[in-house]
């Protein structure tokens, strides 16, 4: 893949998708994306694995292997707390090292034939969410605006030196994008098309993508699809393709309403029993846990089964491996990562078969 071929994809994609239409995707011809979603080393006590390292080009290799087309990348900025003082975009290393970290990166992975996804978060120091991020007043929400737009725009501008195909500029941000100070993060969207000229997306929550105020300005909606399958321990697999199935119609919905494809940015469960009731419970916070392969695989198969027929779903980032293939510190054995696990063998399946929103040629049967 030459340098100019990513970007050249993603304006292609972005042309073909201001067509009309929920269906844009499909008749873009772009193809489902088949995504993993690449965590960095979340600390500086691993030097040498992190993106861009030759550890990372093993998962890299690994993600081609399962069969996947797309990776996602995810710098982070830090926050200290949910008071909006501003966006640090030091981490765990200085701004420049990361930028050249993940420039590196992106250029590995289309040496790969992989696509990218740059969707730079925002880390809350204090522990809490990002979507309850309030700053109090009319000043501090400004201040927070300015300092968020610094942040994501320098991000933007890093996607379009490395060609990356597409950029979520934000993740979770509900108490933002849901409210009366949604405004502000439109008019931030203008500034990353400014920078950024490939395939432009925002990743709400599953529970609040509907009130999204960036609906009408991204080509793609994004969903960090955590969507709970079961309200309670012991459900049947059937009974979770059930809920899938309403998934799936409320997607369709979505689509619908606003002429645009629907991706999930994230899609993951914890490997323990139940991962389906309340996906998103951080595995950090749980203690004592049995590791549970075959009910991570169950949940997997259960909501991807309905999704891949829905010609205006766009395709699914898993949640997540990480950049060192062989390191297991950055979470406990039931955490998400489905990497040599039952799950891996539903993901490698997925990947490997006809989606509806796939160009009609590619869809003969598996």
């Amino acid at each position: 893949m030459t340098s100019a071929a990513p970007m050249a994809f993603a304006l292609a994609a972005r042309l073909a998708l201001a067509s009309p239409g929920p269906d844009a995707w499909s008749v873009a011809e772009i193809g489902g994306v088949r995504g993993i979603t690449v965590g960095p080393i979340e600390n500086g006590y691993h030097p040498g694995v992190g993106y861009g390292s030759a550890a990372y080009d093993r998962t890299l290799g690994e993600a081609r292997a399962l069969g996947a087309t797309w990776i996602a990348l995810t710098p982070f900025g830090r926050v200290a707390g949910l008071d909006g003082m501003g966006v640090d975009l030091s981490f765990e290393a200085p701004f420049a090292r990361t930028r050249a970290d993940i420039t590196r990166a992106i250029a590995m992975a289309h040496a790969r034939g992989l696509h990218v996804m740059l969707i730079p978060h925002v880390w809350v120091e204090s522990g809490a969410w990002r979507g309850e991020l309030d700053p109090g007043t009319e000043t501090g929400w400004a201040r927070w605006a300015a300092s968020y737009s610094r942040f994501v725009s320098e991000w933007a501008r890093v996607a379009e030196a490395a060609h990356a195909e597409m950029f979520s500029a934000g993740v979770e941000l509900r108490s933002w994008v849901t409210t009366a100070h949604g405004p502000s993060f439109t008019r931030l969207l203008r500034d990353v098309r400014r920078a950024y000229h490939g395939i432009v997306t925002y990743s709400s929550n599953w529970d609040d993508v509907d009130d999204a105020v960036t609906l009408g300005d991204v080509d793609v909606i994004g969903v960090n699809a955590f969507y709970p399958l079961a309200d309670a321990a012991g459900a049947t697999e059937a009974s979770m393709v059930d809920h899938a199935r309403a998934i799936r119609d409320r997607v369709r919905a979505l689509a619908e309403t606003w002429h645009k494809p629907v991706l999930f940015s994230e899609i993951g469960y914890t490997t323990r029993p139940d991962p389906a009731v309340r996906p998103w419970e951080w595995p950090d916070a749980m203690s004592g846990v049995r590791v549970d392969e075959a009910a991570q695989a169950t949940a997997y198969r259960a909501l991807l089964e309905p999704m891949l027929d829905e010609p205006y779903f766009a395709g699914f980032f898993v949640w997540r491996v990480y950049s060192d293939p062989d390191d297991t510190s950055q979470e406990a054995p039931w955490g998400f990562s489905p990497r040599g696990k039952l799950a891996e063998a539903v993901v490698r399946g997925a990947f490997a078969s006809r989606w509806a929103c796939d160009p009609w040629w590619t869809r003969a049967p598996y």
